[in-house]
């Protein structure tokens, strides 16, 4: 039984293969029909109909790109180069299709493009790298971007080519808007700020995020580190400088409030069985205060030129807020219901710490530069 699901499960996959490559072949997917059918002639070497159609379809896809080919050849387009190199691309690709396979080799006959295929991969690329340097005679960073994204294209065709990577390299180099990064300072001077860390942490961070988030590939962010040790000549100048850092005071806003009830103050027993209650009213005073801390913080960009014109300048603000409330009482503790009980516990709390709100501050400038300096720099 278990010899004859095998014998079965063997003609079924026969079967099938057959079926497909003969499908593809009557849909004119040639490049399918070729790839089914050297697998079953592997198996089966004696199979002639599969073979038959492995021929044919290798033919038909020849003759159908040849004639694309010769069509090319008369053609005036610049991009002949590349589709012919694809034409030819795409035969070489079914030869070593057949040639992956031992026993359709010896029974199919085809063709090696090979030297086709690389006479036009340079072609093509020379067609781009000719496109490159007809821009880079204009000589503006936008004619340099043009000729980098050409000298890219034609990498695609020889990307072994060092020399054509130097050429790509030193285009994107001249394509670049850099922008030389100036250590920040406390401009006014009007905030003696402890925090010099954080100053440096901050504009770390506006740096990092700047070069990995800025849209556009041609501006690139440099310290004066990376300026002196890498010889980079900025074509722009950004100074970050601290304008208003006020940490504010706690502001408490107090309000006054009585509140009373009728409660049992004594109790008079008369028998084991009979109570008597005399009610009176207690009072207590809550005082309750809403505490209120608000600190600002601000940052002005000034973008010039390498001859100290400005290009452009603005202001950033940070907010950073604080509320708490609480409460306390005098007077009798039955006077109080269990909502004022609830606002009691809660206590005092302490304030945010300078460094807490001063982080806050930075983070919420970083973000508003970041996002307006990737709007500015998108048009670039």
């Amino acid at each position: 039984m278990t010899k004859f699901y095998f014998l079965l499960l063997g003609c079924s996959i026969y079967m099938i293969s057959c079926k497909s490559a003969s499908k593809a072949y009557q849909k004119g997917d040639y490049a399918d029909a070729i790839e089914l059918g050297v697998k079953k002639l592997q198996k089966d070497p004696y199979d002639r109909e599969t073979r038959s159609i492995v021929q044919n379809s290798y033919n038909f896809a020849v003759a159908e790109s040849e004639g694309r080919i010769r069509a090319l050849s008369n053609s005036t387009s610049e991009d002949r180069f590349e589709k012919i190199y694809s034409e030819y691309y795409r035969l070489q690709d079914l030869y070593n299709t057949v040639h992956a396979y031992p026993e359709p080799t010896k029974m199919i006959s085809v063709k090696d493009y090979s030297e086709y295929v690389e006479t036009y991969r340079n072609k093509a690329a020379e067609v781009h790298v000719a496109r490159a340097q007809d821009w880079q005679k204009e000589g503006t960073k936008t004619a340099y971007r043009q000729a980098y994204n050409e000298y890219k294209i034609a990498l695609r065709y020889r990307p072994d080519d060092y020399q054509l990577k130097r050429k790509t390299d030193s285009a994107y180099d001249a394509a670049i808007t850099k922008v030389l990064f100036i250590p920040m300072q406390n401009r006014y001077g009007n905030y003696s700020y402890s925090g010099s860390y954080q100053l440096q942490n901050f504009q770390n961070d506006v740096l990092r995020t700047l070069a990995s988030a800025m849209s556009n590939d041609f501006v690139r962010f440099y310290s004066e580190w990376d300026s002196r040790n890498k010889n980079i000549k900025p074509d722009q100048i950004m100074e970050l400088n601290l304008g208003r850092m006020v940490i504010g005071q706690p502001y408490d806003n107090k309000s006054v409030r009585e509140v009373s009830k009728e409660v049992v103050v004594k109790e008079i027993v008369n028998k084991q069985d009979s109570v008597i209650k005399q009610y009176g009213t207690v009072k207590a005073k809550i005082t309750t205060v809403k505490r209120t801390l608000l600190s600002e913080g601000d940052l002005i960009i000034s973008l010039r030129d390498t001859q100290g014109r400005l290009i452009w300048d603005d202001r950033f603000t940070g907010q950073h807020k604080w509320e708490t409330e609480f409460a306390t009482y005098t007077g009798d503790e039955r006077a109080l219901s269990e909502s004022d009980k609830t606002v009691l516990n809660k206590g005092e709390q302490a304030s945010p710490r300078e460094d807490q709100i001063t982080q806050e501050l930075f983070r919420q400038i970083q973000n508003d530069l970041s996002y307006r300096l990737r709007n500015y720099y998108a048009r670039y």
